[in-house]
């Protein structure tokens, strides 16, 4: 019986492996009924690395070349097995292979916003999304963190560890970069720069080197995106708040017109007509009583100076303007939107310009 077990088995010669499918990170070589012929030939090809594995234990390893496998080629695995220099019979031991060469366009992203400290805003909820790339470096601590005796691992496991990394580590590298979030979009290769400094020491744990990162996009959420550009738009205004009421108060008469043409709006809408109509009003008065102001301080200095007199604008001129704004407010009171009160009570105002 033991005879017919010896004729069984088969001894293998030559060990390599051709990667037949992308994105195999570890192989490991079938080994079942077969031994390994003493002075067989392992060949390792570039961007391949080959471990031997002894009862569990990780042996030697190997990058790229070709090998006669003997007791000089195989040192920690003869000391495991106890070979004298004489041992020329066949052995067994598992035999992994190993890509190194680079994995590229893996996807990082975020599903969910993520809080970051900003200093512009404070807390800033973020998403973003890019690429990186990385490649096995160490594989004696890749089989033992990640791969083990599995007989073949794959860039698609292992997707879901390394893109979690990647996110875990989008705070540390807002604050290492010092980018604030405004400027985000503007150094995109600062901030990839500054995330795979802070992620590359997770994959070096699991024998892997981060070798790229990209960032596609940076944004906000949309809620905070309509508060960010509100706040953008009052920085470009910066001190000129009246120009900006004339220009909501322009943008907001339509959109009022069409409201109360269409006989809806609620109490919200008739409380925001009045502001608008208010506002309106004020403004009117506003532009009225600044140019008046300018004529007479324009004549006052022409009268001083010697200067040749200035001819006053006709009074029917301003007359013309203050019937026009009387009105428009007169409409805006037969639509409810002033009170009774209030077109008097700016009625009166207007017309003690002309007084």
């Amino acid at each position: 019986m033991g005879l017919m077990d010896f004729i069984k088995k088969q001894f293998i010669d030559i060990i390599q492996w051709t990667e037949d499918d992308n994105g195999v990170l570890a192989f490991r070589y079938p080994m079942q009924d077969f031994e390994i012929q003493y002075g067989a030939s392992l060949t390792v090809r570039e961007s391949q690395m080959a471990v031997f594995v002894n009862e569990g234990k990780v042996a030697d390893v190997f990058g790229p070349g070709m090998y006669k496998l003997t007791t000089q080629t195989l040192p920690v695995l003869t000391y495991l097995k106890n070979w004298d220099k004489l041992f020329e019979s066949p052995f067994k031991s598992d035999v992994y292979f190993f890509s190194t060469r680079q994995q590229i366009d893996q996807r990082w992203g975020t599903t969910q916003p993520v809080t970051i400290r900003d200093k512009d805003f404070g807390a800033v909820r973020l998403r973003a999304f890019g690429n990186y790339s990385y490649r096995v470096v160490d594989p004696k601590k890749f089989h033992t963190e990640i791969s083990g005796t599995r007989e073949r691992y794959t860039v698609t496991e292992l997707d879901g560890q390394l893109r979690g990394l990647m996110l875990q580590h989008i705070s540390d590298a807002v604050a290492q970069s010092g980018i604030p979030f405004l400027d985000l979009a503007a150094n995109q290769v600062e901030f990839a720069k500054a995330l795979q400094e802070a992620t590359a020491p997770s994959f070096d744990a699991l024998g892997l080197k981060l070798e790229m990162v990209t960032l596609q996009n940076v944004s906000l959420p949309e809620e905070l995106q309509k508060i960010l550009d509100q706040k953008i738009g009052m920085g470009m205004i910066g001190q000129n708040m009246g120009q900006f009421m004339q220009y909501q108060t322009a943008q907001a008469i339509p959109k009022l017109a069409e409201g109360v043409g269409s006989g809806g709006g609620g109490i919200a809408g008739d409380a925001m007509g009045l502001g608008a109509g208010l506002a309106l009003g004020q403004t009117m008065a506003q532009q009225l009583q600044q140019g008046l102001a300018g004529a007479s301080q324009a004549a006052a200095q022409g009268a001083a100076q010697g200067a040749a007199p200035i001819q006053p604008q006709p009074v029917s001129a301003s007359a013309d303007e203050v019937l026009l704004l009387l009105e428009k407010l007169g409409d805006l009171k037969a639509k409810g939107i002033l009170t009774d009160e209030e077109f008097a009570a700016k009625k009166a105002e207007l017309l003690k310009k002309l007084s």
